[in-house]
């Protein structure tokens, strides 16, 4: 059977499925449309990350399965899918910890201000007192979504002595996360008005998007740090642009946008107090390989006539 691949995966997902079936990959096969739909003419699985918009119209009518390498399904007309009964398989959990992390460190990086004062020693400048940063102990940092990724980023910020609320209708005050690491659950315009840090972590929908916009905005301190790593049109972006312009908001924290790559118009771009990554917070060489090879094993499954460990609910 043909597996088509057209974004990156982890060279050992690559040669397991090469083991058993004919493989077409290319990282940057989701840019190249005719070359795309080529490749999906003949084949039975396919195999996207996040930039690989998969709409179930593809003219691929042995297409059994779509595996994506990652969490977010928005990149995925789920209800296309279903009509041609197609299995969707995702990977929940193998980038939590990479994300948890990235958090932390763009927490201790802005606290301790590392970029800006590693520039003034490059440029011969040494002075201590201009350098002092502050800490993560005792602030409050708002976790907006306690899922997977925000219940491991609670464990980890705890540790650094922060005081951890979090706002999540989907939660129960009996869940694991809570009780295990003393997680205050809040609703949004509290957890907004007291945290420190605010940290995004929830799925992209009709009623999520722009959930930080011009209101939301006007709720946070003027000090705060606004972080996501969940997906770009939580935040409205000309929103936020103008509360950092008028010193609204202390700074942000941004590895996704509304729009991949955001382009030179950028209104994020400019900011000395913004700090932006390319969608890299769950992309770590171990995240990338749990992911890959969690997918590959999913799809080797169904191709062979078995149940996915993670399929994704289409009914």
């Amino acid at each position: 059977m043909k597996i088509v691949i057209s974004e990156y995966v982890h060279d050992d997902a690559v040669a397991l499925l090469r083991d058993h079936h004919d493989v077409r990959y290319d990282a940057n096969l989701f840019s190249d449309t005719d070359a795309l739909k080529d490749a999906l003419a003949d084949a039975h699985a396919w195999i996207v990350r996040n930039q690989t918009r998969v709409t179930g119209n593809e003219h691929a009518p042995n297409l059994a399965v779509v595996g994506r390498v990652g969490v977010g399904l928005d990149n995925l007309d789920l209800d296309a899918l279903r009509e041609r009964d197609i299995v969707v398989t995702w990977a929940p959990g193998t980038n939590a910890v990479s994300v948890a992390e990235y958090v932390i460190g763009a927490m201790l990086s802005v606290t301790r201000r590392f970029d800006a004062i590693s520039q003034d020693v490059h440029a011969g400048v040494w002075n201590r007192q201009a350098a002092m940063g502050g800490e993560l102990y005792g602030q409050t940092l708002g976790i907006v979504g306690l899922g997977d990724i925000g219940t491991r980023l609670a464990k980890r910020a705890a540790a650094f002595g922060m005081n951890v609320i979090a706002s999540d209708p989907a939660v129960h005050p009996s869940s694991f996360g809570v009780q295990e690491y003393g997680v205050a659950l809040v609703p949004l315009t509290d957890l907004l008005a007291q945290s420190d840090m605010i940290s995004l972590h929830t799925p992209l929908l009709p009623s999520t998007r722009h959930l930080i916009d011009n209101k939301t905005l006007a709720q946070m301190k003027p000090t705060a740090l606004l972080i996501n790593t969940a997906r770009g049109g939580l935040i409205d972006e000309t929103a936020l642009a103008a509360a950092l312009r008028d010193h609204r908001l202390g700074g942000a924290v941004l590895d996704v946008r509304e729009q991949e790559p955001p382009g030179d118009a950028d209104p994020l771009r400019d900011f000395a107090n913004v700090i932006l990554t390319p969608h890299i917070a769950g992309v770590t060489h171990e995240s990338n390989r749990r992911a890959s090879l969690h997918i590959a094993h999913d799809v080797l499954r169904v191709l062979n006539g078995d149940k996915p460990v993670s399929a994704v609910p289409l009914r």
